[in-house]
């Protein structure tokens, strides 16, 4: 199973969870992840991580990090626009800046049903309608599997003890 990583999995996660100046062990242990090639983290999300600033910004920009977590592998635009149309509905400008790459992130995952899944902390919210719409909820819609990074963690097997 490849886990593919909203922005807001390693923006919580860091903030609220695992901060790397508590838990280097942990951001080691998603990085070896990533050189296994079972967490990665696309293009669109990483550059919505790295265009602020702090210590995930400062430990995503390592060479190691990028290249281990970096997914080597370009949106399809008709994917993308496909998920946006049905899984959002007809966006105006202000709904697409809103829905952001979220669409693109999902795209990814339908074009390698059934071996990727999408991490996002994101809460499902099925009454929500267009722009509001849920990554959950849009992934379902097109049967991609969605979870959080503490289901990761335990697929995965992390503890703190983890060594390379």
């Amino acid at each position: 199973m490849l886990y593919l990583l909203d922005a807001d999995t390693l923006i919580t996660g860091e903030r609220r969870s695992y901060p790397l100046r508590r838990f280097p062990i942990f951001w080691e242990w998603l990085r070896h992840q990533g050189q296994l090639g079972n967490v990665k983290v696309p293009i669109e999300q990483f550059e919505e991580v790295t265009a602020g600033r702090g210590d995930l910004v400062d430990w995503l920009t390592i060479e190691e990090t990028k290249e281990s977590l970096l997914f080597a592998e370009e949106a399809d635009p008709a994917l993308v626009a496909r998920v946006t149309l049905e899984g959002y509905g007809n966006l105006n400008e202000d709904g697409i800046v809103q829905v952001g790459r979220d669409p693109v992130l999902i795209s990814y995952a339908i074009a390698g049903l059934p071996q990727r899944t999408v991490v996002s902390f994101e809460v499902s919210a099925p009454a929500k309608r267009g722009a509001n719409r849920k990554v959950p909820d849009v992934c379902l819609h097109f049967g991609v599997p969605c979870c959080t990074l503490y289901k990761v963690i335990d697929d995965l097997d992390f503890t703190t003890d983890w060594q390379p």
